[in-house]
């Protein structure tokens, strides 16, 4: 299957918030949907799942229309939407029922995924009795429980501490082999790299980056180097070669454990190398730079202050 989310724009009163949303994600390719808070990310997921209407552009799921009727959507919002006072399974078998599945269906649902997740053994517990972590297990419990064909998942690990957080990368890598369309969103970046094969940033209501992450990684990575010493600090080896070898490069980035270099044009890594050789540099590690993820997503939207708008 491949989600098309085309053109899409939305308004609250005279302001508009999404100017001509576009990405698409397939089956098996999980998207990364990322974003400040205010760029336009939970507008764009509430238009998805029908709670707003678009004020133009289109959803279209293998070409045709997207009915949100016609599909189920396992959605785990960032803001928790479970019932505190309420058993987990009389809630999760509720909201199972109340998405069309028969009761009898809803129960071994509801027990299969408390159980993959490990938290069935709180089927009779009111769910504020659980710690913060099993909590956020049962509402993704009750995401899958209808066994949707499109998952969005809004800061999943929120609360989780590591083993927990291990459960559910595993729950997550299944999604993706089992060919579902999988939209993911976190400002947890190694997360996202983790999963996700493709990213789309929205800043202020707009794309302002999309495509294949290593694609992007290796276009953000052109032209730099990462550089480390063994006789000098990084901060050390910095001042060293600002001082000494300025006319070869710029240091771009200050890392814990190298500098970010970008050579000046129609400078060589080969000449670069031999001017260190001319210095007391006694090199460590050179290699071209990869960017993480977070250091593109900085790249494109943090030199913005503004956050303002809807999220």
């Amino acid at each position: 299957m491949k989600l098309e989310v085309k053109e899409i724009k939305k308004s609250f009163g005279d302001i508009e918030v999404l100017h001509g949303i576009t990405f698409e994600v397939e089956s098996g390719i999980a998207l990364g949907l990322l974003g400040r808070n205010g760029a336009g990310k939970t507008t764009t997921i509430r238009i998805l799942m029908d709670v707003f209407k678009a004020n133009a552009g289109q959803i279209l799921l293998d070409g045709i229309a997207f009915d949100r009727k016609k599909h189920q959507i396992g959605y785990l919002p960032e803001e928790r939407g479970l019932y505190p006072k309420k058993t987990v399974q009389e809630q999760i078998i509720y909201l199972a029922m109340l998405r069309g599945m028969k009761k009898k269906e809803a129960v071994q649902n509801a027990k299969k995924w408390l159980e993959r997740l490990e938290v069935d053994q709180y089927w009779n517990r009111k769910l504020e009795t659980l710690s913060k972590g099993n909590q956020q297990k049962v509402q993704l419990a009750s995401t899958l429980v209808c066994d949707p064909e499109i998952v969005i998942l809004d800061e999943p690990f929120s609360g989780l501490d590591p083993v927990n957080a291990q459960i559910l990368k595993d729950v997550v890598r299944e999604l993706i082999q089992h060919k579902k369309i999988v939209i993911f969103s976190s400002h947890q970046m190694s997360y996202v790299e983790e999963f996700c094969d493709d990213i789309a940033i929205i800043n202020h209501g707009e794309i302002v980056l999309k495509g294949d992450l290593q694609e992007i990684k290796r276009e953000y990575g052109r032209h730099l180097y990462i550089l480390n010493a063994e006789n000098y600090a990084v901060a050390e080896l910095k001042e060293k070669c600002e001082k000494e070898l300025d006319s070869y490069m710029t240091v771009q980035d200050m890392k814990k454990e190298f500098l970010v270099l970008k050579l000046r044009e129609d400078i060589r890594r080969e000449d670069f190398l031999e001017a260190v050789l001319h210095t007391d540099i006694v090199i460590d590690v050179f290699g071209n730079y990869k960017p993480s993820l977070n250091d593109i997503f900085v790249a494109k939207v943090g030199d913005d202050a503004s956050e303002g708008g809807k999220k």
